[in-house]
């Protein structure tokens, strides 16, 4: 696993080229390595004003980019990955990770040790989730404690001295550069045993292990004959160890039980030492059978000091938690609006939180509400032309809970009510937000007596559970059109 170049590009609109190097980093020796195992397919890192250009193109930065292009804008380039490929002389350069965040583009290219026709699937690139780790490492880095330009600037004329330990000839040894610019600040102290690069302190204090795990559910539901309804797990455990010694070493264990969805498309932390093949193989796009690997999923580590994701993970999971039903009928400057929610029998009935919004958009503001409500309570928000059913924290017994209404509006104003590109006329959804703690979807959980920790000291073991949705639409069944989760990302990217 090794990176070929290293970019951080301020994005800046309006100016000529909308944007500037501000660092840049090439490793020869990679760049060698790169040469020989893409053969023919090989294309060589361009100089950075091609690149920049490039790049910004890919993103849809540039000022004067206004029209469609078929290679990057169709539906059928949809990018859920940041991972891109830039036409540049006379070639395609490809992985190029990158993102955008505050201001300032972040972008690698990872060495890939094979032929890059036909293109491998990314899965099993090795070096792609390293160059995320790298470049959030230098995110970090940079807003960490920033307050001006000048301490930016400071930070990335250090970025050279630090990549040199951090990153030295392009394989990440530690993501945390703090911990690299310590190192050099304090090269003169001496410890009685070996200090790995990318540990330069220890830890003193009472001996503890928190394990937390958060799994988000995303839906897009429509009630639909000719489109099935969609949804997703995405799972992070988080992991703080306060060990005492230079390399303590810890295993942590995954467990799931016996109707539990198995874990795929894991992705682990660099301190993590050794991982059974099955895990890493485990993928999302193959089919889900019986023989599919369920675990436990153990993780052998040495942890840093500060608190770190072990790892992230992706689950089938056979049935959304909540099913719903929406429907809204235009009448003039009325709608009548019909909800049916059903918690499914599998999920805990105990809420940290749960409610459903109901936005109108593209009209004026509420004037007048009639509604029935089967339970809990509804929240007018008139000049948000907003609705929000506040459910609570249980659902009744029978699982199942109805809202129908009829919502009057006056006159529309654009300055004040809410506007957007696609819920115009029947196209309207229904986006509920919830919380549940002490539960995961796919019952995934880590077992506190299977915790393994190789250091001084009896250590205090904590785990915690949480399951969190994220992006659960349910759309109106009378939609001329449905709304899929690529085209709806897509649209709310350009805006």
């Amino acid at each position: 696993m090794a990176q070929r170049a290293v970019w951080l590009i301020s994005h800046e609109p309006g100016t000529p080229l909308c944007g500037t190097v501000r660092f840049s980093r090439r490793y020869p020796t990679v760049e060698k390595r790169a040469r020989v195992f893409n053969g023919t397919s090989y294309v060589p890192i361009p100089e950075d004003g091609p690149f920049l250009k490039a790049l910004l193109f890919e993103l849809r930065l540039l000022d004067d980019d206004k029209d469609f292009v078929e290679s990057r804008d169709s539906c059928s380039h949809i990018n859920k990955t940041s991972v891109y490929g830039l036409l540049v002389g006379g070639g395609e350069l490809w992985p190029v990770v990158a993102f955008l965040k505050n201001n300032m583009i972040y972008a690698c290219v990872p060495l890939v040790e094979q032929t890059l026709s036909p293109r491998p699937p990314l899965i099993s690139i090795s070096g792609i989730s390293q160059s995320f780790e790298l470049l959030f490492g230098i995110q970090d880095f940079l807003h960490l404690g920033q307050k001006n330009d000048t301490e930016l600037n400071t930070k990335l004329n250090q970025l050279p001295d630090l990549l040199l330990q951090a990153c030295p000839f392009g394989t990440l040894l530690d993501a945390n550069l703090q911990n690299s610019l310590d190192s050099i600040n304090f090269a003169s102290v001496t410890h009685p045993q070996k200090q790995p690069a990318w540990k330069v302190g220890t830890y003193k204090g009472k001996p503890q292990v928190s394990i937390s795990i958060t799994e988000k559910v995303k839906s897009m539901q429509y009630d639909k004959q000719d489109i099935a309804d969609t949804w997703q797990v995405v799972g992070a455990v988080t992991c703080k160890c306060d060990l005492e010694g230079i390399m303590p070493n810890v295993t942590i264990s995954l467990s799931l039980p016996t109707n539990g969805s198995p874990l795929q498309d894991i992705l682990v932390h660099p301190c993590v030492t050794s991982l059974d093949s099955a895990i890493l193989t485990s993928s999302s796009i193959d089919a889900m059978d019986d023989s599919a690997f369920s675990g436990p999923y153990k993780f052998p580590f040495t942890p840093p000091l500060e608190s770190f994701n072990l790892c992230y993970y992706t689950s089938q999971v056979p049935v959304p938690p909540i099913l719903g039903f929406y429907q809204m009928k235009e009448e003039e400057i009325q709608v009548k609006i019909t909800v049916n929610l059903k918690l499914h029998e599998s999920v805990k009935n105990n809420f940290e939180f749960c409610e459903a919004r109901i936005p109108f958009y593209n009209r004026g503001p509420i004037t007048h509400v009639e509604y029935k409500v089967s339970f809990g309570q509804l929240e007018v928000f008139r000049e948000k032309s907003l609705l929000i059913w506040i459910i609570g924290q249980k659902f009744p017994k029978s699982m199942e809970i109805s809202l129908s209404g009829t919502v009057t509006f006056g006159a529309k104003s654009h300055e004040k009510q809410p506007f957007d590109e696609i819920c115009i006329g029947g196209t309207a959804y229904l986006k509920l937000h919830f919380k549940i703690l002490d539960y995961t979807l796919t019952g995934c959980y880590a077992d506190q007596h299977s915790v393994q920790v190789f250091a001084s000291g009896k250590p205090k073991i904590s785990t915690h559970r949480k399951l969190i949705s994220s992006d659960y639409y349910i759309w109106n069944s009378k939609a001329p059109a449905p709304i899929t989760y690529g085209s709806l990302l897509l649209v709310r990217c350009h805006n």
